[in-house]
This record gives C-alpha cells, sequence and structure tokens, in this order.
C-alpha cells in the first residue's frame, strides 16, 4: 500500500513522505475548517437551514478534496468560495429573485459550463493569453487579500463610517491574541520549525480557551444534522431557466468561477499537467456543490498555508478531505478554534505572496498600471474575479493608447469584453 502511494503521487519527485503530507493536511484543515460554519450562516440567509448547509458544505469539501487530489496530484484544497456564497445569497436570491432551490440550479448549470470549458483547448488558451505582468498581479493581488483577511479576521482592522477602514482595539482579547499568535508564527518561521503553523494553531487555540476568548459547544447535536439534510440533496430547479435572471447568474457565476479558480490555481502550481487538472477539478467540485446543496466551490487561497507547512502532492489534499467527513465527529472542537489562532497564518503567508511583484516591469507603464489595478482591486473589492476583470479590461486599453496594439492578443481583447459586458448585465 505505502509502495501505491509513493508511485502514485509521484511522492519521491516532490521530496516528501506521508508523515509530511499528513502533517501538512491538519495545518490546512485547522484553517479552513471555518467554512463550514460560516457558510452555513451566509446560505441561511438564501432560506438554506444551517443544519442541511453543514452537511452540504462538508461533503463538498470531502469530495472536492478528493477529486483534486486524486486526479490532479495537487495539495490545493477545494472549498465553497467565500465571495460565491455571498453572490449565492445576496445576489442570486436577494437581488435576483430566485428561491434558493433555483440558485442552486444556476451552481450546478456553471459547474457544467465551467467543466466543459476545463477539458477544451479553450482553458489553455485561456492560460496563454494572460500576459506575464498580470499572471504576477494576480499572485500578488491574492497575497494581499490573504493578509487584509487576515488582519480582519484577527481584529486588527475594523469598518468605519469615516475612512472605511481603521485601526480597531488594540487591546481586545482576540485581537491581544492575534498579536501573541504572530509572534510566535513569526519566531517558528524564521527558525523553520517543522509544522510551525500547526504548532502556532494549537498553542493559541489552549490560551484562548485558558483566557474564556472560546469555549466548547454543549449544544452540539449530530443527529439533528442528518434530520435536516434530505430537504437540500439534490433539490436544484431549473424552474425559471426560461428567464433571463437565471441566465444572468449563470453567466456572472461562471466567468468568476473561470477566473477565480485561474487567478489562484495559476499562484500555486507551475507545472502545466497539474495546473490543468487541478482547474478542471474545481470544475467537476462545482457539479458535486450543485446536487449536494451548496454555494460554488474553489480551489481555497488558504491553500497557501498547507503548502508552506509542507504539503506538495495530492496526498494532502485526500487527508484533508478525510478530516473534513470525520470532522462531523469533532465539529464543537473546530469551533473552538479561534480566529486569533488562523488570521496570522494568513498574514504570513501574504506577505511571502508578495515577491511575485520583482516580475513585473515597472519601466512600461502599459505593462505595469494594469498589473497594478489588478494588484490593488483584488482586496479592496474583496473579490479575486473582480481585480482580475479590471487588468484585463484596461490591459488592452492602455496597450492601443500607448501605441503597442502589436503586443496583443485577440483572446485578450476578446476576455476584456466580456468581463464589460459582464458588468453591463449585472447593473
Amino acid at each position: 500500500m505505502t509502495e501505491w502511494i509513493y508511485t502514485h503521487f509521484n511522492m519521491t519527485h516532490y521530496n516528501t513522505t506521508i508523515k509530511k503530507e499528513l502533517l501538512a493536511a491538519l495545518t490546512s484543515f485547522f484553517t479552513v475548517s471555518y467554512i463550514v460554519i460560516v457558510n452555513a450562516s451566509i446560505l441561511r440567509d438564501a432560506g438554506i437551514s444551517t443544519e442541511a448547509s453543514v452537511v452540504a458544505t462538508t461533503l463538498t469539501c470531502f469530495l472536492g478534496c478528493l477529486i483534486i487530489g486524486f486526479w490532479a496530484n495537487s495539495p490545493l484544497v477545494i472549498i465553497p468560495g467565500m465571495g460565491e456564497n455571498i453572490f449565492f445569497s445576496y445576489t442570486i436570491v436577494q437581488s435576483l429573485g430566485l428561491n434558493w432551490q433555483e440558485a442552486l440550479g444556476v451552481v450546478l448549470v456553471s459547474g457544467i459550463i465551467f467543466t466543459l470549458i476545463t477539458f477544451t483547448p479553450f482553458s489553455r488558451l485561456l492560460i496563454n493569453s494572460i500576459p506575464h505582468s498580470l499572471k504576477n498581479a494576480i499572485t500578488v493581488g491574492i497575497g494581499l487579500f490573504l493578509t487584509f483577511i487576515g488582519l480582519q479576521k484577527g481584529g486588527l482592522i475594523t469598518d468605519s463610517s469615516v475612512t472605511i477602514i481603521g485601526l480597531d482595539n488594540l487591546f481586545k482579547a482576540n485581537t491581544l491574541l492575534t498579536i501573541f499568535t504572530l509572534a510566535l508564527a513569526v519566531i517558528l518561521f524564521i527558525y523553520n520549525i517543522r509544522g510551525g503553523f500547526l504548532i502556532v494553531i494549537g498553542i493559541s487555540t489552549l490560551v484562548a480557551a485558558l483566557c474564556g476568548i472560546t469555549k466548547l459547544d454543549p449544544s452540539y447535536n449530530m443527529g439533528s444534522l442528518y434530520e435536516h439534510y434530505p430537504a437540500v440533496f439534490n433539490a436544484f430547479s431549473f424552474t425559471q431557466v426560461k428567464n433571463a435572471s437565471f441566465w444572468t447568474a449563470t453567466f456572472s457565476l461562471t466567468m468568476i468561477l473561470l477566473f477565480q479558480n485561474l487567478g489562484t490555481i495559476q499562484s500555486f502550481e507551475n507545472d502545466n499537467k497539474r495546473f490543468n487538472r487541478a482547474y478542471q477539478a474545481t470544475g467537476m467540485s462545482n457539479i458535486f456543490a450543485g446536487v449536494f446543496g451548496t454555494s460554488s466551490t474553489v480551489a481555497g487561497l488558504e491553500s497557501a498555508v498547507g503548502i508552506a507547512a509542507g504539503a506538495k502532492t495530492g496526498l494532502s489534499s485526500i487527508f484533508v478531505g478525510l478530516l473534513f467527513l470525520i470532522s462531523f465527529f469533532f465539529m464543537p472542537f473546530i469551533k473552538m478554534i479561534p480566529d486569533g489562532a488562523v488570521a496570522p497564518i494568513l498574514i504570513i503567508i501574504g506577505s511571502l505572496m508578495l515577491k511575485s511583484i520583482k516580475e513585473i516591469d515597472f519601466d512600461d507603464f502599459s505593462e505595469y498600471f494594469p498589473a497594478f489595478l489588478t494588484i490593488i482591486m483584488i482586496p479592496l473589492t474583496y473579490n479575486i474575479a473582480d481585480g482580475i476583470a479590471f487588468g484585463f479590461i484596461f490591459y488592452p486599453v492602455i496597450k492601443l493608447l500607448t501605441g503597442k496594439r502589436k503586443e496583443l492578443n485577440k483572446t485578450i481583447c476578446v476576455i476584456g469584453l466580456l468581463f464589460l459586458l459582464n458588468y453591463i448585465l449585472s447593473y
């Protein structure tokens, strides 16, 4: 069995072991496990019960991680996207007027379209059309986005009616925990302590429990989860398929999935085969999301934490998937992990991704200005796809205005127009 694992996942080539992959998987899982509770709370606003959403989210994460692990041999983790669940509840359901069953139909159809595209030459055309400056800008933008999320989750920054964002009270319990955890994480990272991120999460959670910041939830009842789930499983509906709002939602969601996943995966996967298969895996997982009863899935940004902790193959993703499956039994303990334990890790990983900014040509305005827009708009719009859209729209415009038409390709011009059309249709 061990020999098969090493052969199938090409572990000797990637200089890794089962123990290293498991340790990295534990770090990944504890970083992304928040999605089960958070996703359920957001989908509740669309009309799906919290109990049913917990089951749907967990099963989707389990299967998505297995698919990307076995099919792509990639250490990326597949989870419902935070932007996508907001799009599901507040745009598709509350703004466009579809009910949650019809919204699941949108998720399913967009997942099928996304998957078909990933298996065609168009996906390779899409990848090759992205200029070098924008590829690196996407990585940097995602790094800033991770850092922004970390600062937000850690209570270091908060919303402000005057300046939109401002420094929060640094002496709140969760904020002090974040500062302590960040200092500890930096020390362990500098000294390259194996499993450092996992150690940080464990120590931080223990400190939080001792200080009364977090505690076990005694009200958890696993049986109630399964009582509600049958009403959601396979509940997608196409009753509004002839309605323009159904296809507006489908087009917008497909565009978001195509480019958000493209941006995330290309930031972590340099190998062409693994990139293609990881892209395909994210598409397939979206089909199951619609069937299982949750919002669209993405390759999670938090995968960076697992990769930094030593995840190199799909075995790590499979371990994460299995951890999601058994998490039903440990949900009270998972809910105990405070934001202050995870936030500093996101901040550190985000800072590491900023290294790619050195690859952008800052002597050429036509290259660095669209890249700058991508970098700044990803965190400020809280959406990777929007940041990518601004880069793709302005890149051909700036090239034309600076007399560099020959440096353009047809694909990026078409994609820029599609993004522009998407914004026009959305508003």
